[in-house]
C-alpha cells in the first residue's frame, strides 16, 4: 500500500487548503483503505502554537517562519518508509518572501514529489515566478484543477504536458434530505434565494449584486440574498470590518433590509451544504477574471446547485457549456435581468439544476480520490523503475 505525506495546513486550523487535504486524504483512505503509515506534514504558524497536532504520530508539524525547519523535515521523510509526498502548493502558507521556504524542503527530498498548484498565473512575475518554476522542475507529476492551467504552466515553464494532470476540485454530492424541509428549517420558505459563500473581503464582488438586487426585487419581490462567511483573517488585521460594513450601509441605502442576509459566523461544512442544498441560485460574482480555482464554485456544482458567475478562469472551465450562466462583471442591467429571470421561472431552474448535476457528478470526492490513488501508484512505479535501472548499471 502506498504510504503518503501530504504537506499541507490542516484542521483544526480554519482553512480552505486545511479544509481540501482534510477531504482529499478521505477520499484516498476510501479508496485505497486506511494506512497506518501516512503521515501529514501540517504547516502551523507558531503563534498559533501546535498543540493540536502533538501526541499523534500521524501529524509532524512544520513550524511556517522557522526556515531551517524545513531542510530538518525533508530528511525526516526521507529517512521514513514514505513511498510519495503530496504537496498542496499556495504562495502564503509558506514562511520566506512568497513562500520561499519551502523550497530547501524540496531540495533536500529525495522521495517522489506530486504537487497541487492551487495558483497558476498565465504569466507569472517575480517573486511567484522562480519559486514555482523550481517546484515545477522537482516535481514528478503536477496536479492542476483548471484544464487551462496546463497550457500556463508548459507556456510559462516549458513543462512537457504529460507532466500535468487534470483533476478537478473535490466536491461534495448532493444531500438526501428533502429540500423543502430543508428550506423551512433555514427559514428560506417562500423565497427564492441566492446565496454566495466565503471569506468576506473586497475582491469577492459582492457589492455588484446588491446594485443589481433592486430590480430583481421589483420582478421577484420574495428574493433574498444570503450572504455567509466570517471576515477574511488578513483583511480583519488591516482593517476590522469595514468591508462588511460598508456592504450593510448600502443594504440600508438600497432599501433592501428585508432583501439580503448577512451571517457572520463560522459554517461547518454540513451547514455549508445545508444552505448550498436549500438555494435557488448560488451566486460567484468576482471581479478577478484570472482566478484559476474556486473551492466555492466546485461545491456548489457538487452539490448539483444552478449557478451565475462572471466569467472568470475556473468558472469558465467547470461550466463548459453553460456559458449563458456567465455575466460580465458589474454590467448591472445585465445581471438584474438575468437573475429575474432565472429567479422567476422554476423550469429554468430546474432545466439548469439537471446540466449542472451531470458536471458535479465528476467532481464527487470518491472519484475525486480514484484519480489521485492512480497518480500515486503511477509515480511510485516509474521512480522504482529508475531506481532498479540505476542499480543494474552500478552493478554493470
Amino acid at each position: 500500500m502506498t504510504r503518503i505525506a501530504y504537506v499541507s495546513t490542516y484542521p483544526p486550523r480554519k482553512c480552505g487548503l486545511a479544509t481540501f487535504t482534510e477531504h482529499l486524504r478521505q477520499s484516498i483512505d476510501s479508496v485505497r483503505g486506511l494506512s497506518a503509515g501516512d503521515r501529514v506534514i501540517v504547516i502551523y504558524n507558531e503563534s498559533d502554537g501546535d498543540d493540536a497536532y502533538r501526541g499523534n504520530d500521524a501529524y509532524w508539524p512544520l513550524p511556517t517562519q522557522n526556515r531551517a525547519a524545513y531542510t530538518k523535515m525533508a530528511r525526516r521523510v526521507n529517512e521514513s518508509e514514505i513511498d510519495v509526498v503530496v504537496l498542496q502548493h499556495e504562495f502564503g502558507i509558506f514562511g520566506g518572501e512568497a513562500g520561499e521556504y519551502i523550497l530547501d524542503f524540496i531540495a533536500a527530498l529525495q522521495k517522489p514529489l506530486v504537487t497541487t498548484f492551487h495558483t497558476v498565473f498565465a504569466d507569472p512575475k517575480p517573486p511567484y515566478r522562480p519559486i514555482q518554476e523550481k517546484i515545477a522542475a522537482a516535481s514528478d507529476a503536477i496536479i492542476v484543477m483548471n484544464r487551462q492551467a496546463i497550457k500556463y504552466l508548459v507556456k510559462a515553464f516549458g513543462l512537457p504536458e504529460e507532466k500535468i494532470v487534470y483533476i478537478p476540485h473535490g466536491a461534495p454530492g448532493p444531500r438526501g434530505e428533502e429540500r423543502e424541509s430543508l428550506r423551512s428549517r433555514l427559514g428560506f420558505h417562500g423565497r427564492k434565494v441566492m446565496f454566495t459563500f466565503g471569506l468576506l473581503s473586497r475582491g469577492k464582488g459582492i457589492e455588484s449584486v446588491l446594485a443589481a438586487l433592486p430590480g430583481v426585487v421589483r420582478k421577484v419581490p420574495e428574493t433574498l440574498y444570503v450572504i455567509a462567511g466570517q471576515t477574511h483573517p488578513e483583511v480583519k488585521k488591516r482593517e476590522g470590518e469595514a468591508y462588511r460594513e460598508e456592504l450593510k450601509a448600502l443594504i440600508r441605502r438600497l432599501g433592501l433590509d428585508g432583501h439580503v442576509r448577512m451571517e457572520d459566523r463560522y459554517f461547518t461544512e454540513e451547514e455549508l451544504i445545508d444552505y448550498l442544498t436549500a438555494c435557488d441560485l448560488y451566486v460567484t460574482p468576482y471581479p478577478g477574471m484570472q482566478q484559476i480555482t474556486s473551492g466555492t464554485l466546485a461545491y456548489a456544482v457538487g452539490v448539483g446547485r444552478p449557478v451565475v458567475s462572471t466569467p472568470y478562469e475556473h468558472a469558465r472551465d467547470l461550466l463548459q457549456g453553460c456559458e449563458e450562466l456567465l455575466l460580465p462583471y458589474g454590467n448591472t442591467a445585465i445581471w438584474e435581468e438575468r437573475l429575474a429571470q432565472l429567479l422567476a421561472d422554476e423550469a429554468e431552474l430546474e432545466r439548469w439544476e439537471g446540466i449542472v448535476r451531470q458536471i458535479g457528478a465528476n467532481t464527487h470526492w470518491p472519484r475525486v480520490g480514484e484519480h489521485h490513488v492512480a497518480l500515486f501508484a503511477r509515480v511510485c512505479a516509474a521512480a522504482h523503475s529508475r531506481e532498479v535501472k540505476a542499480v543494474d548499471f552500478v552493478s554493470h
